[in-house]
């Protein structure tokens, strides 16, 4: 069932409008922090250089009309002095321009570092990460718009601002300079064609950017659809699915083609555009500069002297075009940046929107939670964990109930075993514990709670999901995490005890076929580790925290009942009480409580008697 707005937003045109503005200055207030930070000063520095480099290409453009003027006079000592001023200015210029182009390659990289952390910041609070990709489905490919868009949204536009920033001081100053040369016929007859440019490109690229957009969403679910395969891989190849997703896979691949032929049958008008301007340019500035000389305003110079203005006044009047023609043709990356800057403004307006709507969870720090409707109610004791009080469960993008009016105290000490036939919700009564569902799906009467009363982390409670996670690193990265920089007050990192809990999990054999617990890995864990493995080697990272409370989403489903035994009996032995979901007799004799899920929103809750 898809969330209702997606249809609002899959119909809404992006374009160059004032949401686009809106969205535009939001992302410039990450990239430009204040006025002292690195970003700006950068910024700064490029402008001087692009001042710097404008006054020069001046000079170089006068050249010709002086190399007129010493040539007609036959001035052999005036032509040396003037083809050794040039070179010097043909060097300074193109050293001026090499630095241009490296201050626009550090802003490139810096603007990249600001907006990627910025976004990440946003993405990795609150579990928002966890909303976007797995309960919403309203914004497509997060991880393809932070790392892919964000590249190449501040690569075009530290392509354009070089251009951009010395537009305003380029044509105030040459447009004094036609003005000077053909009165006020040159400067209005260039403003007037700039307009008719600019009013034919914004007509132009209006399609163009809806269908970017529309080519970056397909570019990832084509990315995304290599992605399944490649972690899917062994499971699919068990199906001999490879002809299917071949086929399924061409099929996106199709859409993304058609959407790019579509792309690029568009910009061909916008390219058309552009390319007409240009050259028209080039005859507009000598139509300009031949009227005053019809008109007999120049009748009486000679004709040196009639060369040698005319060169000085070709130069102003197609300088002066060429600003006007820069800004046109920045038209198709203006139209590449407007698309990336309404996924990236969509991205960041929707991380910040699902993270305030996550405050129905009071955020006491990364690691805690609570959603109390009756906070007037007194203290629970030192020992209790988790305390749920007339709550009520429901599936996301459905209205029934999974469970109803559940009352649960977990006290240290006295461990439970979540049992259940599949689907009545024994995995999502974890999820409202580790505080992954919004309020959206939990239901708690007036007078109910559901609390959470210790901090996530060692000496206090962590999760065993369903399936194991494991981070890029070594072995020892693999043992401790969360590392050491999250939960500083996790013990000793001492090899020794590593390897203690390790052959406790019966993994002794993985430090020979790693190279040691240090020895950087560059495969894939899931692709190396059998499913047992996988879950012995939590168990290991389990024992090294030693948390009081475990929570264990079947997390010995692919090992022996044996084996299961020696591993909570260890757990057991470490101080651990466990919350666990399983459907094996044999984890009985480790819990107190049993809480069995029986669908439709009924439960029973019973103790084991110990024998």
């Amino acid at each position: 069932m898809a969330v209702p707005g997606r249809a609002l937003r899959a119909g809404a045109r992006p374009k160059l409008d004032l949401q686009f503005l809106l969205r535009f200055l939001q992302i410039q207030k990450v990239l430009f922090r204040s006025s002292s930070s690195q970003n700006f000063l950068m910024f700064l520095t490029l402008l001087c250089v692009a001042l710097l480099e404008q006054l020069v290409i001046y000079q170089v453009g006068l050249i010709p009309s002086q190399y007129y003027g010493v040539l007609g006079n036959k001035d052999l000592d005036g032509f040396k002095r003037l083809t050794f001023l040039a070179i010097v200015l043909i060097i300074l210029n193109s050293t001026l321009k090499s630095f241009d182009q490296f201050t626009c390659n550090l802003l490139y990289v810096s603007w990249r570092k600001d907006l990627t952390e910025h976004l990440h910041h946003l993405y990795f609070r609150g579990r928002v990460y966890y909303t976007l990709n797995v309960l919403r489905d309203d914004i497509d490919n997060p991880d393809q718009r932070i790392s892919q868009d964000v590249e190449r949204f501040c690569r075009q536009l530290s392509s354009m601002a070089s251009k951009l920033i010395i537009s305003p001081f380029t044509l105030i100053y040459y447009t004094y300079q036609c003005f000077q040369s053909t009165g006020w016929l040159g400067p209005v007859s260039i403003f007037g064609y700039f307009i008719l440019g600019t009013l034919v490109n914004k007509i132009l690229m209006g399609p163009i950017v809806a269908k970017l957009v529309q080519q970056e969403k397909l570019e990832g679910d084509f990315r995304f659809k290599h992605m399944q395969i490649r972690v899917n891989a062994e499971p699919a190849a068990f199906y001999r699915a490879g002809h299917v997703e071949h086929i399924r896979t061409n099929r996106r691949l199709q859409r993304l083609l058609q959407t790019q032929k579509e792309l690029i049958s568009k910009e061909l008008w916008l390219y058309i555009g552009v390319n007409t301007f240009d050259y028209l340019g080039s005859i507009l500035s000598y139509v300009v500069i031949a009227i005053p000389i019809f008109s007999g305003v120049y009748g009486d110079l000679s004709p040196t002297e009639l060369s040698t203005l005319v060169s000085k006044n070709a130069f102003v009047s197609i300088y002066l075009i060429s600003c006007f023609t820069q800004l046109i043709d920045l038209s198709t990356t203006l139209s590449d940046v407007a698309g990336y800057t309404h996924r990236i403004g969509e991205l960041k307006e929707t991380l910040l929107d699902t993270f305030l709507k996550s405050q129905d969870y009071e955020i006491l720090d990364e690691n805690e939670w609570t959603l109390d409707r009756n906070p007037g109610r007194p203290a629970e004791p030192a020992n209790t964990a988790f305390l749920l009080e007339r709550v009520s469960i429901s599936a996301p993008a459905s209205d029934k109930p999974l469970i109803k009016e559940l009352n649960l105290k977990i006290c240290e000490g006295q461990s439970l075993l979540v049992t259940g036939n599949t689907g009545t919700g024994k995995t999502s009564f974890l999820r409202v514990l580790g505080g992954l569902w919004e309020s959206t799906w939990v239901s708690v009467s007036p007078a109910g709670s559901v609390q959470m009363l210790t901090d996530f982390g060692p000496h206090g409670v962590l999760f065993l999901p369903q399936k194991p996670f494991f981070t890029d690193g070594t072995l020892r990265e693999q043992v401790i995490y969360p590392l050491k920089e999250i939960y500083p007050d996790s013990g000793s990192v001492d090899d020794e005890r590593i390897m203690r809990f390790l052959e406790l999990a019966g993994l002794s054999s993985l430090v020979t076929r790693t190279g040691g617990l240090d020895q950087e890995i560059d495969w894939n864990w899931y692709d190396v580790l059998s499913p047992g493995e996988m879950q012995r080697l939590s168990f290991a990272r389990l024992f090294y925290l030693q948390p009081k409370y475990a929570v264990l989403d079947e997390a010995t489903s692919a090992l022996t009942e044996e084996v299961e035994s020696e591993l909570y009996h260890i757990c057991q032995q470490l101080g651990m009480t466990f919350i666990s979901v399983g459907h094996r007799r044999s984890l009985e004799k480790f819990h107190s409580l049993v809480l069995k899920l029986c669908g439709g929103g009924k439960w029973e809750l019973t103790r084991i008697e110990v024998e």
